[in-house]
Protein backbone atom coordinates (compact mmCIF):
# COMPACT_ATOMS: atom_id res chain seq x y z
CA UNK A 1 0.00 0.00 0.00
CA UNK A 2 1.50 3.76 -1.00
CA UNK A 3 1.84 6.41 1.23
CA UNK A 4 -0.63 8.50 -0.92
CA UNK A 5 -3.12 5.35 -0.09
CA UNK A 6 -2.62 5.19 3.78
CA UNK A 7 -2.88 8.98 3.89
CA UNK A 8 -6.44 8.67 2.85
CA UNK A 9 -7.06 5.83 4.55
CA UNK A 10 -6.88 8.38 7.76
CA UNK A 11 -9.35 11.16 6.34
CA UNK A 12 -12.58 11.88 5.86
CA UNK A 13 -14.55 14.42 3.56
CA UNK A 14 -16.97 16.83 4.65
CA UNK A 15 -18.77 18.98 2.06
CA UNK A 16 -21.50 21.73 2.39
CA UNK A 17 -23.60 23.68 0.11
CA UNK A 18 -24.21 27.26 1.28
CA UNK A 19 -25.53 30.40 -0.93
CA UNK A 20 -23.09 32.05 -3.07
CA UNK A 21 -23.00 35.61 -0.39
CA UNK A 22 -22.29 33.43 2.13
CA UNK A 23 -19.54 31.95 -0.05
CA UNK A 24 -18.05 34.90 -0.88
CA UNK A 25 -18.22 35.75 2.88
CA UNK A 26 -16.26 32.80 4.21
CA UNK A 27 -13.93 33.28 0.79
CA UNK A 28 -12.95 36.85 1.72
CA UNK A 29 -12.46 35.88 5.40
CA UNK A 30 -9.86 32.55 4.40
CA UNK A 31 -8.11 35.45 1.60
CA UNK A 32 -8.13 37.72 4.32
CA UNK A 33 -5.69 35.23 6.97
CA UNK A 34 -3.93 33.74 3.78
CA UNK A 35 -5.47 30.53 4.12
CA UNK A 36 -7.46 28.40 1.79
CA UNK A 37 -11.36 28.32 1.45
CA UNK A 38 -11.10 24.84 2.78
CA UNK A 39 -8.09 25.51 5.22
CA UNK A 40 -10.04 28.45 6.46
CA UNK A 41 -13.32 26.53 6.84
CA UNK A 42 -11.91 23.22 8.92
CA UNK A 43 -9.67 25.52 10.87
CA UNK A 44 -12.70 27.47 12.30
CA UNK A 45 -14.92 24.57 12.42
CA UNK A 46 -12.69 22.54 14.55
CA UNK A 47 -12.42 25.54 16.68
CA UNK A 48 -15.60 26.35 17.65
CA UNK A 49 -16.17 22.23 18.16
CA UNK A 50 -13.39 22.50 20.24
CA UNK A 51 -15.23 24.76 22.19
CA UNK A 52 -18.48 23.56 22.44
CA UNK A 53 -16.79 20.53 23.46
CA UNK A 54 -14.87 22.11 26.11
CA UNK A 55 -18.11 23.85 27.39
CA UNK A 56 -19.60 20.56 27.70
CA UNK A 57 -17.51 19.19 29.38
CA UNK A 58 -16.67 21.84 31.85
CA UNK A 59 -18.87 21.93 35.15
CA UNK A 60 -19.49 25.03 37.22
CA UNK A 61 -21.07 25.40 40.68
CA UNK A 62 -21.11 27.86 42.89
CA UNK A 63 -18.94 28.34 45.61
CA UNK A 64 -21.79 26.94 47.83
CA UNK A 65 -22.58 23.89 45.70
CA UNK A 66 -18.57 23.26 45.57
CA UNK A 67 -18.45 23.58 49.27
CA UNK A 68 -21.42 20.93 49.29
CA UNK A 69 -19.77 18.51 46.32
CA UNK A 70 -16.26 18.40 47.93
CA UNK A 71 -17.94 18.06 51.33
CA UNK A 72 -20.04 14.72 50.36
CA UNK A 73 -16.71 13.65 48.41
CA UNK A 74 -14.80 13.87 52.15
CA UNK A 75 -17.56 12.53 54.23
CA UNK A 76 -19.90 9.81 51.96
CA UNK A 77 -22.67 9.08 53.93
CA UNK A 78 -22.79 5.48 55.04
CA UNK A 79 -24.05 3.14 51.89
CA UNK A 80 -27.43 1.90 52.16
CA UNK A 81 -29.14 -1.74 50.72
CA UNK A 82 -29.85 -0.05 47.71
CA UNK A 83 -26.73 1.44 46.68
CA UNK A 84 -25.14 -1.88 47.47
CA UNK A 85 -27.23 -3.97 44.89
CA UNK A 86 -26.98 -1.40 42.36
CA UNK A 87 -23.39 -1.59 43.18
CA UNK A 88 -23.26 -5.28 42.49
CA UNK A 89 -25.95 -4.87 39.54
CA UNK A 90 -22.75 -2.30 37.84
CA UNK A 91 -20.37 -4.57 38.53
CA UNK A 92 -22.24 -7.41 36.52
CA UNK A 93 -22.63 -5.05 33.64
CA UNK A 94 -19.28 -3.05 33.49
CA UNK A 95 -16.94 -4.16 30.93
CA UNK A 96 -13.16 -3.25 32.47
CA UNK A 97 -11.28 -4.13 29.44
CA UNK A 98 -13.24 -1.89 26.87
CA UNK A 99 -14.39 0.67 29.47
CA UNK A 100 -18.00 -0.03 28.47
CA UNK A 101 -21.75 -0.33 30.35
CA UNK A 102 -24.01 -3.11 29.02
CA UNK A 103 -27.29 -0.71 29.67
CA UNK A 104 -30.24 -1.22 28.35
CA UNK A 105 -33.33 1.55 29.79
CA UNK A 106 -35.99 -0.34 31.84
CA UNK A 107 -39.70 -1.10 30.49
CA UNK A 108 -41.33 1.81 32.24
CA UNK A 109 -45.13 1.17 32.69
CA UNK A 110 -47.21 4.47 31.71
CA UNK A 111 -50.36 4.50 34.04
CA UNK A 112 -53.44 6.90 32.60
CA UNK A 113 -55.81 8.26 35.27
CA UNK A 114 -59.42 8.19 33.92
CA UNK A 115 -60.77 11.83 33.68
CA UNK A 116 -64.37 12.50 34.76
CA UNK A 117 -65.99 14.93 32.29
CA UNK A 118 -69.19 16.41 33.49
Amino acid sequence: MTNQAVARRNEARVTARVPKKVHDRLQYAADLTGATLNQFLVQSALKEAEAIIEKENLISLSKRDAEVFFRALANPPASTAAFKKAAVRFAEKFDAANQRIEWSPRQSVVRLRKIRVK
